[in-house]
This record gives C-alpha cells, structure tokens and sequence, in this order.
C-alpha cells in the first residue's frame, strides 16, 4: 500500500506528463490558424493535458491538506504552505478544469447558449467561484496578496462568463470565438500557475514564494488576450468604401 508520500510523488509525476502535454500543446492553437485541422488537433491535446493536471492538482491539494506527513520541510512557515500548496492549488486546478470546459462548451453550443445555464455548466462555475473565494479570504488572513490578487482574477473571468451566458438578448453571431478564445487563455494562465508551483520548489525553494515569478504567466496571458482582441476588432471594423479585405 502506497505510503502518504508515496502516494504524493506519484502524484506529482503524473501532474508533470500530464502538465508537459498541456504547456506543449497550448502554443499550437495560438500559431496555426483558427479554425483549421492543425489548429483544432492541437487544442484537444492542451485541453486534455490540462484536464489531467487540473484533476491531478486537485489531489495533491488535498494531500498536502490533509495527508499524513508533512511535505517539504524546507518551508518553515506551514500556514503560508497550506494556503499556497493546499487551498489555491486546490483553486487553480479548479479554475484550469472550469476555463477548460466553459472554452470547449460555448464552440460545442455555438447555436443554442443557454445549454450553457445547465446545472452541467453552472456547478462548476460555482466550484471556481467558491474555492476561489476561500483563496481569497484565506490569502487575507494570512497577509498574502498573492493569492488575493489570483482568487479575484479567477472570479471576475468567472462572473464575465456568467454575463455572456446569462444575457437576454443573443450576442453577435462570432461572439462566441472571443469567448472561446479567452477561456483557453485563461486555462494557460492558470496551468502555467499552478505547474510552476509544484516544480519551483523544487528547483529552486528559495523563490517559491516569491510574487514576480508567479505572476509571470498572467502577464504574458493577459497580454495575449489584449492582443487578439485588438486584432480580432480590427478584422472584423467595416472596411472603407471600395477597399479591398487585407489577405490573410
């Protein structure tokens, strides 16, 4: 039978394949073009990376929890561990599965988005909602802006989803592209997150709290995001009269 620590680092193991295939696989959809073959093959295999690593996150959040033995002992401060390695882990697997599946059911239910208001849908929005709301409070209880800053970015994606499924009249037809397009982002942002806190420490304990280095990934994502968008409303701006559409 698998010891507590065992149990961990098999664990880990599987989080990393699964986490590998992801991180690769996340930069196909972002260089090939929308839509196409290449593009699509390259999605699936990011989204069921990640799916993996979000599920896997999830357990050895909870392992670190309330395992047994006590992981890392160079981590002197225990409270700032389980808040870190315990209840945002547990948040940022939770948030990885949620972008996941809402960026995959707004292209699945393209033509019909109140599918999405199904207790299907809505239970895991409210699973983010709610282990990101306790990220938060615990963050603040312990003096850790970091995890404040992470459990409010995770909520208001969460809240802006709500909006587009819940609104009353149906948005543009495209609309749903940006919303695909945003989710899957957000699941990068949030996987590169929460991978680099599980191998950081081990590379370099050191800087495993250190807010610069966690940080990284929502800066590039959230400039990724910045970026499409602004490209997309340009394509999509009336042309002037007689001009010719730019080839793509």
């Amino acid at each position: 039978m698998l010891t507590g620590m065992a149990l961990f680092e098999a664990l880990v193991v599987a989080h990393v394949v699964t986490g590998a295939v992801g991180l690769t696989a996340f930069w196909g959809p972002i260089v090939t073009r929308k839509g196409a073959l290449n593009h699509r093959k390259w999605g699936k295999a990011a989204c069921y990376g990640f799916l993996g690593a979000g599920a896997l996150a999830i357990a050895m959040a909870f392992l670190s929890l309330y395992g047994p033995e006590h992981r890392h002992p160079e981590v002197t401060d225990r409270t700032l561990f389980d808040g870190l390695f315990g209840w945002m882990m547990l948040y940022l697997g939770t948030l990885t599965i949620g972008f996941v599946d809402y960026g995959l059911a707004v292209v699945k239910h393209s033509r019909n988005r109140r599918a999405l208001r199904s207790s299907r849908y809505q239970i895991v929005i409210a699973a983010v909602i709610v282990t990101g709301a306790w990220c938060g409070i615990y963050g603040w209880q312990v003096g850790h802006p970091l995890m404040v800053l992470v459990a409010f970015i995770g909520i208001v994606s969460m809240l802006i989803q709500q909006l587009y499924i819940w609104r009353p009249q149906d948005p543009p037809r495209q609309t749903y592209v940006g919303e695909h397009f945003r989710a899957l982002i957000g699941m990068g942002i949030s996987a590169y997150t929460a991978f680099l806190s599980v191998g950081l420490i081990r590379l370099v304990p050191e800087h495993v709290f250190n807010p610069a280095i966690w940080a990284g990934p929502s800066v590039i994502g959230v400039s990724l995001i910045l970026y499409f968008t602004v490209k997309g409303k340009k394509a999509a701006a009336p042309k002037p009269s007689g001009a010719r559409p730019h080839p793509q």
